[in-house]
């Protein structure tokens, strides 16, 4: 009688790791899908190693982290040349409150996903962005930080702080989760009854409008700046769509709308809510980061 192999040992703990890896792999490079790429790739070389080396790592879950970060800080010096020619404006991933999939594949909802944030952290290096997340998102210290990013700790030291003044002389004071909720069902019902005044009393007058078509959907290729300016052009996009419908909706943690069109998910709005009035909005259109908002 033969036996087959037993399993791999401490396959759970390694497999159990996945969920906080998507949560980094998603921080650090703005995209779902690059984020599951990303940590498929880290699994992947785990398995490609031999049954020795895998039991010669002390820490697999610390050796699964240096490695997805270094696949992410790679692909995040390839993507600023990509994004050099992206057709438009480039927006991080929307995610919904509730994605399909595997529970294991989701993001924990928090601050450091808000769209407002991610921009931010797309104004960083890459090499900042890893030292920042790591550093001041999970609490890895710069000691870790420096093996991962193959800097001093002194100089990651240095990233994370540079990360931080570009995230302090961005950040506006916030809303509470309640007032933001109220005024984007304001601002959807006044869209949906095309009511322009109103738009433009929910909109701060140096409000700011960004949009993501990727090429693949319509969009204005620069910013619409001006609550005036953006309320007219909402009205006039109602008139011509025709069939929109507008769900109100969590994106990345915070409210949000989805607006549908003859049934299918057009654009996700996300919103940056202060001083009572509606100071950006940011429309993402381009299907293949719609991809968690389509399927099923």
């Amino acid at each position: 009688m033969t036996t087959r192999p037993g399993p791999e040992p401490g396959l759970t703990a390694i497999m159990s790791e996945r969920r906080r890896l998507i949560n980094l792999a998603y921080r650090l490079l703005g995209s779902l899908t690059e984020a599951e790429d990303a940590v498929q790739d880290t699994y992947t070389r785990w398995y490609a190693m031999s049954r020795e080396r895998q039991e010669a790592i002390e820490s697999p879950g610390a050796w699964l982290t240096t490695v997805a970060s270094r696949i992410c800080l790679d692909l995040l010096g390839s993507a600023r040349a990509r994004r050099e020619t992206y057709t438009g404006e480039w927006l991080p991933e929307p995610l919904p409150e509730h994605p399909d999939g595997d529970p294991a594949d989701r993001v924990t909802l928090d601050e450091s996903i808000s769209m407002a944030f991610l921009v931010v952290l797309e104004s960083m290096t890459p090499a900042e962005r890893v030292a920042f997340v790591l550093h001041d998102v999970f609490r890895y210290p710069f000691a870790e930080v420096a093996r991962i990013v193959g800097r001093t700790p002194a100089a990651c030291r240095q990233l994370a702080s540079s990360a931080r003044r570009r995230i302090r002389a961005s950040r506006v004071p916030t809303a509470p989760a309640a007032e933001q909720a109220a005024i984007v069902r304001e601002f959807k019902q006044a869209w949906e009854a095309r009511d322009i005044d109103a738009l433009i009393g929910l909109l701060d007058p140096d409000a700011t409008t960004i949009a993501d078509g990727g090429g693949l959907a319509a969009a204005y290729l620069h910013p619409i700046e001006g609550g005036d300016r953006i309320a007219r052009y909402l009205t006039d996009l109602t008139s011509r769509a025709g069939e929109l419908t507008l769900l109100e909706r969590m994106v990345n943690g915070q409210p949000g709308l989805v607006a549908r069109y003859q049934g299918v998910t057009a654009t996700v709005f996300a919103f940056h809510v202060a001083g009572g009035r509606i100071t950006r909005i940011w429309a993402m259109r381009n299907p293949e980061k719609l991809r968690p908002w389509t399927a099923g």
